[in-house]
């Protein structure tokens, strides 16, 4: 199992939700961040610190079964991407185990 974690425009996240379930994702957690990155919150002032600001953007976490993994990082970076600088970052981790409290589910069967 794999945790994907993207940063995105929060303008992508209505396109992304059905775009990473048609993927094979079964679920996502999606919270309202601020931060910055290369251009430090300004378009085209790559590493000025002296105009850093930082801006809106949305985590999305979500955990799929290690098949899955390719076919919801590749849903998540077309919806992200519009080709200008702040499209976000988009990262795997590994997931040692799930638990679903509810049933008891582990693992895969809680994914």
């Amino acid at each position: 199992m794999k945790l994907i974690t993207a940063i995105v425009e929060p303008e992508v996240t209505d396109d992304l939700v059905p775009a990473v379930t048609a993927a094979g994702a079964h679920g996502l957690t999606a919270t309202e961040v601020i931060g910055l990155g290369q251009a430090h919150g300004q378009a085209g002032a790559v590493n000025s610190a002296a105009c850093a600001a930082l801006l809106p953007r949305v985590r999305v976490d979500i955990v799929v079964q290690d098949d899955a993994v390719d076919a919801v990082i590749s849903a998540v970076a077309k919806c992200a991407n519009t080709g200008i600088m702040g499209d976000g970052k988009i990262w795997v981790s590994p997931v040692d185990s799930v638990l679903r409290p509810r049933t008891g589910e582990r693992d895969n069967s809680a994914i």
